[in-house]
């Protein structure tokens, strides 16, 4: 299979695809017959799925429109889709009509101008107030009455605003300013002074805004901006004195340029060239006088949204559109060379495909390296928090052997950079605005994927995404309903809500089971039960699946209560004492009832009352299936002998974590009835090796990791920390071990403070980064007969094991109530 290299060899300025927005459904019917056919997430039978989440119901009645947006009709402003801007729609409406009328080319985006005006005077954003998003689009409308001489009340509410607003537009956020403002405000400026218009032109602020122009416009050479695509092509309106017949070299096959309408507005208003009118023409009657941001944007789009669905833990639901929509982004890079030009979009789509089976060479980012930094886009003027955190995420989740060294470069890099944009308080980002991208960067930082649970990542993403609130930056304010709406998020709370009855009633039946078996006597408290529990359904999480979760608890639940009893015997140097071999033999010959609770011997009544546990197990899961039954002994029994051969923790942890595989495999009925043959598989062998390795290499650091990190953890509060927490402090540290809430948001101060926590990750990565990379490839890339689910069992187990390794036993009690027991609202 050819590999896929994200990168511009073939065809390098076909379809140059910039983030963007439609607010619509994805245009699947132009698709030529070589692209896979696309479903639509907007399908009845899909709908169906999303209400069946819920057992009461709580998923309201959705129609085609309701579940997924579908904003080609109409928005909450005008009957037009959400994201327009109304910027574009005011430059070309200013536009002549080509055929020599006097009248404007474009009608129809004057009628969007005129319907569109908010009730304080301004076009943008209706949601979200950024002043620079209402004053540029402002000003562009009213340029675009004036020019026609319409619409005079309309244009006079918008000088007001622009008058009462224009001290204000340096007064945003500085991570929040649109792309190319400082070069298209000048110049809209300047269009309106020529019209008459009365605004405040000697305002101070303008200056500044100036100023920033030309800093900007001789950081990059004028013959650079001809010569080869910048971002300066999607500001082409603000930038007077181009060479149109040297810009024709980087004009998109499709008319536009950079597959944006405004600069490809302006380079008609300049030149008339029929290509450009072609597409512009294509969209005005396509949106009914309003256009998106950029067009088209699908592959964008679709990573996105496949993003979006996973991290809210319902992709389960959609397995056949996240099929279709990577195998067309696949398809489109492989068969057309269509580039992507931005890291953002690169490290979403080499992620995505690598963990979905694809593969993707890391070749494409050394295109993004310079002077030891990664870049979003050649000649940027500031880095991007969310293209840094995709890059990582991209080269932490879905770096294999074999890859070279820039993976790890792009790594470390966006690491450092994360890191100390968190250490000074700036994770706002310069492409969303979104209230909860400072917790999904610091989640993404204190938890590496290795040690990333499914559920714990997706209790904690359902407080980060802000579905409709997001609003994304360009050149103005846009919107992505397709990628940040309600309806996933409503979906996404009701799946986990069902998640968390399932998890309240499978933990009181591990309990009762537990109190049965009365292994409370042999060191099983229902704190450590309920650990085990914690872990098996954080990882496996499908409502299905509730056998392979308790038959993964109870197995830890009972190894932990032999392994206690066999390591106090083997202190006491008692004949007397239970051994390896004696459990076997009762395990194996004894009878099947329950053992007394009192009188004979002790040894005899430990061994016996641990055996019945044992055959109460494997009875349950077995449900008189007898090959279900044999293979369960057979795990046990190899158990058992593996523990004999070594005093040592590692090893025996890693026999542990080979046993809960099995189980798991065996409780689901996946192939029991062949598990002899799969271990002759070298596939299979790699991942039991890798899979031991790894969990001995974690069970024999954790406990010097936490013996080390304890003493910064939870230090002596010295006069600083009294001063700090005023009259508080000693009683805050006294109720620290008796409150988990407290212990631990002192535990995330100290950790902010010393660094310790991110001194574990380095760590833990150098220990076994190289074998866990090795695992995920065997995982992911493998094309082996074996289970793709059987082999991410392997997966599931070792990460259990890296974050035991990782987290303080104050986090994993954290974990435990978000996850289970505090409802999400």
């Amino acid at each position: 299979m050819a590999q896929l290299v994200w990168s511009t060899a073939t065809q390098p300025h076909v379809g140059f695809l910039w983030r963007g927005a439609e607010g619509r459904r994805l245009p699947f019917r132009h698709l030529n017959a070589r692209r896979p056919r696309l479903g639509c997430l907007m399908e009845p039978i899909k709908v169906e799925a999303l209400k069946a989440v819920s057992r009461d119901g709580l998923l309201p009645d959705t129609t085609r429109d309701g579940l997924l947006p579908d904003t080609r009709h109409k928005d909450k402003q005008s009957g037009v889709p959400e994201m327009i801007n109304a910027i574009r729609a005011g430059l070309r409406s200013m536009g002549e009509s080509l055929n020599g009328d006097d009248a404007p080319q474009f009608p129809s985006c004057i009628d969007w101008i005129a319907r569109n005006q908010l009730p304080d005077g301004s076009w943008g954003d209706d949601m979200f107030f950024l002043v620079q998003d209402r004053i540029i689009n402002t000003l562009a409308c009213i340029i675009a009455l004036k020019s026609w001489d319409v619409h005079d009340y309309a244009f006079k509410k918008g000088v007001s605003f622009i008058s009462e607003n224009m001290w204000r537009v340096t007064k945003d956020d500085e991570n929040w300013t649109l792309s190319g403002f400082e070069i298209i405000f000048p110049m809209l400026i300047e269009k309106a002074k020529d019209l008459g218009i009365n605004i405040p032109l000697d305002d101070p602020t303008l200056e500044a805004i100036y100023a920033k122009r030309e800093l900007k416009l001789t950081k990059v050479p004028r013959e650079a901006v001809h010569a080869v695509p910048t971002t300066f092509l999607l500001s082409l309106e603000g930038m007077p004195g181009l060479d149109w017949k040297m810009l024709r070299k980087l004009q998109c096959p499709d008319g536009s340029f950079m597959s944006s309408p405004a600069p490809t507005a302006y380079a008609l208003m300049q030149t008339g060239d029929p290509k450009c009118f072609e597409f512009l023409d294509r969209l005005v009657g396509k949106y009914n006088g309003s256009v998106p941001f950029v067009y088209p944007i699908e592959m964008f789009e679709r990573l996105w949204i496949v993003d979006r669905l996973e991290r809210l833990g319902i992709s389960r639901y959609f397995k056949s559109e996240i099929e279709d929509y990577l195998e067309y982004v696949y398809r489109l890079v492989i068969y057309e060379g269509l580039p992507v030009k931005d890291i953002d979009d690169t490290a979403m789509g080499f992620r995505l495909l690598r963990l979905h089976g694809y593969p993707a060479s890391p070749c494409a980012f050394k295109r993004f390296e310079n002077d030891g930094q990664f870049v979003c886009y050649p000649r940027q003027s500031n880095q991007s928090v969310s293209a840094m955190y995709n890059l990582y995420r991209a080269s932490d989740q879905a770096s294999f052997p074999g890859d070279g060294h820039v993976l790890g470069r792009a790594r470390s890099y966006s690491r450092a950079f994360l890191r100390e944009r968190r250490a000074s308080d700036q994770l706002n980002d310069k492409w969303i605005i979104s209230e909860g991208l400072p917790g999904e960067v610091m989640y993404g930082l204190d938890f590496p994927w290795e040690a990333s649970l499914p559920r714990i990542e997706t209790r904690m993403y359902l407080e980060q995404y802000g579905g409709s609130d997001d609003v994304w930056i360009g050149k103005v304010l846009y919107r992505m309903n397709l990628i940040s709406n309600d309806a996933y998020l409503k979906a996404a709370k009701a799946d986990f809500s069902n998640f968390q009855r399932l998890c309240r009633l499978e933990w009181l039946s591990l309990k009762r089971w537990c109190d049965e078996n009365n292994l409370e006597m042999y060191g099983v408290t229902p704190q450590s039960a309920l650990r085990s529990y914690f872990l098996a359904a954080a990882s496996i999480f499908e409502p299905g699946r509730a056998a392979e979760r308790l038959g993964w608890a109870r197995a830890r639940v009972l190894a932990e209560a032999i392994s206690g009893c066999l390591l106090m015997s083997s202190n006491t140097h008692d004949d007397r004492t239970v051994t390896a071999e004696w459990l076997i033999d009762e395990f194996v010959n004894s009878d099947d009832e329950k053992p007394a609770s009192g009188g004979g011997k002790k040894n005899s009544q430990v061994t016996s009352s641990l055996a019945y546990a044992l055959r109460d197990l494997i009875d349950i899961h077995a449900s008189d299936d007898a090959s279900v039954a044999d293979c369960l002994r057979g795990a046990w029994k190899e158990w058992f002998m593996a523990w004999t051969k070594t005093e040592r923790e590692g090893p025996r942890s890693a026999d542990t974590a080979l046993l809960l595989v099995r189980t798991v495999e065996i409780c689901s009925g996946r192939h029991h009835s062949t598990e002899q043959d799969l271990k002759l598989l070298p596939d299979y062998s790699k991942l039991e090796q890798l899979t031991r390795s790894i969990c001995c290499r974690l069970a024999t650091e954790a406990p010097a990791l936490r013996m080390s990190a304890q003493s910064s953890i939870f230090p002596e509060p010295d006069l600083g920390t009294i001063i700090q927490f005023g009259n508080h402090a000693s009683s805050l540290y006294c109720m620290m071990f008796d409150n988990y809430c407290i212990a631990y948001r002192i535990k995330r101060w100290m950790i902010n403070q010393t660094g310790e926590n991110m001194d574990k990750i380095d760590e833990l990565d150098r220990n076994v980064g190289f074998e866990m990379q090795e695992l995920a490839q065997c995982v992911f890339q493998s094309c082996s007969s074996i289970n793709r689910v059987t082999r991410q069992t392997f997966l599931h187990v070792t990460k259990r094991y890296y974050y035991v390794a990782l987290c303080s036993p104050e986090t994993i009690e954290h974990h435990i109530s978000k996850v289970i027991f505090e409802d999400v609202v």
